[in-house]
């Protein structure tokens, strides 16, 4: 079962997130549990909690089909002592919102290192970041996605991933979500079907499919290989359509939440509709 959906505004509270998804067609979803572009957020009050969870359950959303997304300020990797603890207790905060909300995933960017420490330890704080919080918290899982290794950001090497993974105590509450344009801008062909085999198949070997939990499902407006992170709608890009019909068939990618980043909210309904009949087809 692939479960197909977008990354919806959660304006006004989480419940809209759901009702948002339910118009577009959507059996997944994705959400800021708070304003990604700050630090801080308002407690979440038992009236919205529970109002989620209701909408939730009348839509026939499992927690499983929800991937929530953090702040994008936080940096698990960052060089700075304070900046570091900072970013820890945002992320800390991220965990308990979406265990409030009764949500068991937490997808997020790894981290920078500014330029001021390796790479190597840069991914053993992010390591560490993730070993502290998940021992303060008891179901979220903590889901890493890939980067396009814009900047300094680390996590666009499958290798990244794989060397984070092994330093985490507890790897059963530890994934990972595959961004198709990150991929594809990292270096990661994805243009034909046997390209998109070939790289997940590395994926494969390199992290395993058994840490996926989740994809965003991305055409690029970035060149291959150029490190710059711009999604497109699928098909108007540089990784091109055969790319997520390959995706839809494989076998491998099955329920877990495969999520639109798409640049064109107007036609998220027409992507998935899309999507779904690249399986009918088969």
């Amino acid at each position: 079962m692939k479960y197909l959906g977008a990354h919806v505004s959660a304006a006004g509270d989480p419940a809209q997130a759901v009702l948002r998804a339910v118009e577009i067609g959507a059996d997944a979803f994705a959400l800021f549990t708070k304003n990604q572009r700050q630090w801080h957020a308002k407690p979440l009050t038992d009236k919205t909690i529970e109002a989620f969870r209701t909408a939730c359950k009348t839509h026939g959303f499992d927690p499983g089909q929800i991937l929530p997304h953090d702040s994008y300020l936080i940096n698990l990797g960052h060089p700075e002592s304070t900046e570091l603890e900072k970013s820890r207790a945002a992320f800390l905060d991220e965990f308990q919102r979406c265990e409030q909300l009764g949500l068991t995933l937490l997808n997020f960017h790894p981290g920078s290192h500014l330029k001021k420490i390796s790479e190597g330890e840069c991914l053993a704080r992010i390591a560490d970041s993730i070993n502290q919080v998940l021992a303060e918290t008891r179901v979220v899982t903590a889901v890493i996605e890939n980067t396009a290794g814009q900047g300094t950001n680390l996590g666009w090497r499958f290798e990244h991933l794989a060397e984070i993974i092994d330093q985490i105590d507890d790897t059963s509450r530890v994934g990972v979500c595959i961004d198709t344009c990150h991929a594809f801008a990292a270096g990661y062909d994805l243009r034909t079907p046997e390209a998109c085999a070939a790289t997940l198949n590395e994926f494969d070997k390199v992290v395993g499919f058994a840490y996926l939990r989740g994809m965003h499902l991305n055409d690029a407006k970035s060149a291959f290989g150029s490190r710059v992170d711009r999604h497109h709608s699928l098909g108007q890009g540089n990784i091109g359509l055969e790319a997520f019909t390959t995706l839809m068939r494989d076998p491998r990618i099955d329920e877990i939440p495969m999520v639109l980043e798409t640049v064109e909210p107007a036609i998220w309904a027409e992507e998935i509709t899309w999507l779904r009949a690249q399986v009918a087809n088969t």
